[in-house]
């Protein structure tokens, strides 16, 4: 007699199995899970962490140039020309030649104006991924730069290094980096402070309206207060000069004495036909200057710069003021200046915008404002007058020296 098989024992085995691994299944997860939670617990989350590191490289920009410009790439020793496109990374080197001047955006707010006959190498200027915080620095190798930053979120660091130094930046800080030709260098702080730390090891913080000198041994020669920039007053930038009979004119510059910082020994002037001074185009050169003013005589008809620093009985020499443009013309020819499509605009209050045509390059003058004639004649020019005013007075002035006056009358509707 054959024994029957108990089905129902076969299939409750069949079923405990599955539930066995089933249950494994899921202790063995809950341990996984218990152990991923423990490590975020413990180190955090390192994707997280990793984002936080990266960093992203933001080309520097050219905000502006004039000149011959060059930039240097790192990685194939390229020269190029520069562009308002060219963008600059770590490494890259921007060269000034003798006409040549830039203005550099920097990826933490700060600007970088780079004088003639310098070379500045980038040597960082990365941000870190979703953060505001942000690393500059940059190595002046030759020449002078101008660096000014803006506010700096916490952690931000903004570097500027000479053969001599290493100068670390605060917020909001000016300040001059000049590499002398003998070797010897100079700081100026115009504003904010910075700490400075010389290749011997010595530290020192410097502020707005200081000055220090970086002898050959790379160890601060002196420390003083800043030579402000003298101040030009004429003649005016854009200014018309006439010559008399002879056709040369006689010029009287002037300018003001520092306005604060270090006393003033003497003056140096230079006046060229270049804005950039170079040695070709300077028409005059006189230092020593004890007065605030200067005559510069037998200038013929043409298109002139000119510039002033000061120097201390320290021999700490100031920067150069901004060139300052003037023409001399020939005597005129006596005759009138036309003036035509007169227009008048009320803007508000006691400010109106004043249109016309004249002559290509002539200078039209309203109230103490002035402007120059385009190509084709057309110009504008934003002026305010006196309560109650009905008219003002308009000189046009032609190339030639030759003027004419008009007496332009203000709508009573757009008053």
């Amino acid at each position: 007699m054959v024994a029957k098989q108990n089905r129902f024992d076969i299939e409750w085995w069949i079923v405990q199995k599955r539930l066995i691994y089933i249950v494994i299944g899921l202790l063995l997860l809950v341990v996984v899970a218990g152990g991923v939670g423990l490590y975020l617990w413990l180190y955090g989350n390192p994707l997280a962490v990793h984002k936080s590191d990266v960093t992203t490289l933001a080309g520097a920009r050219f905000i502006s140039f004039e000149g011959d410009v060059r930039v240097v790439r790192a990685a194939t020793r390229e020269t190029v020309a520069a562009t308002s496109q060219t963008q600059m990374y770590p490494g890259d080197i921007v060269q000034t030649q003798t006409d040549g001047r830039a203005r550099i955006q920097m990826v933490d707010g700060s600007s970088l104006v780079v004088r003639p006959n310098s070379t500045v190498i980038i040597r960082d200027n990365t941000r870190a991924e979703g953060s505001r915080r942000a690393n500059v620095s940059v190595v002046v190798d030759r020449g002078q730069i101008n660096v000014r930053t803006e506010e700096q979120p916490e952690g931000t660091t903004n570097v500027v290094e000479t053969p001599k130094t290493k100068n670390r930046l605060g917020p909001q800080t000016g300040a001059t980096f000049g590499i002398n030709p003998e070797g010897t260098e100079d700081i100026r702080v115009d504003s904010g402070q910075m700490e400075t730390a010389t290749q011997n090891g010595e530290r020192t913080v410097l502020r707005g309206g200081e000055y220090v000198g970086i002898n050959l041994s790379g160890t601060v020669a002196r420390r003083e207060r800043l030579l402000d920039t003298p101040v030009p007053l004429a003649p005016r930038d854009l200014e018309r000069v006439f010559a008399g009979a002879n056709g040369a004119a006689n010029v009287t510059l002037r300018w003001q004495h520092p306005n604060s910082g270090a006393a003033a020994a003497h003056y140096r002037v230079e006046v060229a036909t270049s804005p950039f001074f170079v040695a070709a185009g300077k028409v005059i050169e006189r230092d020593q200057l004890i007065a605030t003013e200067f005559g510069a005589s037998d200038l013929r008809p043409g298109t002139y710069f000119w510039r002033v620093r000061a120097t201390a009985s320290s021999g700490q020499t100031s920067d150069w003021s901004e060139p300052l443009k003037f023409v001399v013309t020939p005597p005129g020819t006596n005759q009138p200046v036309e003036v035509s499509n007169w227009k008048v605009e009320y803007v508000g209050g006691n400010i109106y915008l004043a249109r016309g045509r004249t002559q290509p390059g002539a200078t039209v003058r309203i109230n103490g404002r002035e402007t120059l004639a385009a190509s084709d004649g057309s110009f504008r020019l934003q002026v305010t007058v006196a309560d109650g005013a009905r008219d003002v007075v308009v000189q046009a002035q032609d190339v030639q020296g030759n003027s004419s006056q008009y007496k332009l009358p203000l709508s009573p509707a757009s008053q």
